[in-house]
């Protein structure tokens, strides 16, 4: 196995026992749920650290990413 898929195992491994715990010790407290478009957002984002060997798709992905992460951000504010 090279460096990379290493350290992407390592990452995922990592934020598998994040969500365990917060799942586990963190039952009575509830933030707000996730929107459709910030789902889609972080999807993208990702797929972009998923397919960022090749820099224009994963700098595109990811500015995808952030372009609507910015779009829900500001539709959420507007609607307070």
């Amino acid at each position: 196995m090279s460096k990379q898929t290493v350290y992407i195992a390592l990452t995922l491994l990592v934020l598998a026992i994040v969500a365990l715990v917060v799942f586990v010790f963190g039952k009575g407290k509830r933030g707000k749920a996730l929107t459709p478009l910030a789902g889609i957002a972080l999807a993208f984002v990702v797929a972009a650290l998923l397919f960022g060997e090749d820099r224009l798709i994963g700098y595109a992905l990811m500015g995808a990413g952030v372009l609507l992460a910015l779009i829900d951000m500001f539709r959420r504010s507007k609607n307070g």
